[in-house]
């Protein structure tokens, strides 16, 4: 991550959320605005690894900028930091393709370590969040019968390696658990996102507890 987005309308706020990334992510840059308008300028401009967005701005809400910064680089990865924590926020959200929720109530330090978490492919979710995504899957699940892990193509192998990636396992915890190398677990979670039709880990994870690989 080298570059970062910070779109956030109170001073302290931006200062705050500017000093986090530094710390999480030394050597970044960063770029930080006010309000959509402002945001939308510097999107023209300049490419971002990292785009840390707040939701009720004066000039709209945050979420409506997702769109526009995939159009411009697909591959930024789009952080909401709000003080929101309702479903309507939430899923908003996560459906225009936001990869991370963090309310920005939390510790200082359990938000740098939520950003570094990035680099390490662990999705940035606010613990309250994630249960809350958790449990409107587990009820989805309930309500609608859900696909078997069969049904999605995965092979048994697969199938154990979705299973650590949602218990939060890293590459080389998963390689050692398995007995298999670094590249191959690459190998498998690049296929289980493909079967899955996910882009990352906090999808796959979603769709591991939909699908009864995990429980909620």
């Amino acid at each position: 991550m080298q570059t970062a987005l910070i779109l956030e309308d109170h001073p302290d706020s931006r200062k705050w959320l500017a000093g986090i990334l530094s710390e999480a992510l030394p050597g970044v840059t960063i770029d930080a605005v006010d309000n959509l308008e402002r945001a939308k300028r510097q999107l023209q401009q300049a490419r971002y690894d990292l785009a840390l967005l707040d939701i009720s701005l004066p000039d709209g809400n945050g979420t409506n900028l997702i769109r526009q910064i995939r159009a411009f680089n697909a591959d930024t990865y789009v952080v909401m930091a709000t003080i929101y924590d309702d479903d309507d926020h939430l899923f908003a959200a996560l459906k225009e393709g936001a990869q991370g929720f963090l309310l920005k109530d939390q510790p200082r330090e359990r938000l740098v370590e939520q950003i570094q978490g990035i680099t390490r492919g662990e999705p940035p979710l606010s613990p309250s969040i994630a249960r809350r995504v958790l449990r409107h899957f587990r009820n989805v699940a309930t309500a609608t019968p859900s696909p078997t892990a069969d049904q999605t193509g995965l092979t048994a192998r697969e199938e154990e390696v979705l299973r650590l990636l949602a218990n939060g396992y890293k590459r080389c915890d998963i390689s050692s658990a398995l007995d298999i190398s670094s590249n191959t677990v690459a190998a498998h979670t690049k296929q289980i996102y493909r079967k899955l039709n996910v882009s990352g880990r906090a999808e796959a994870t979603l769709q591991a507890v939909r699908l009864g690989v995990v429980d909620g």
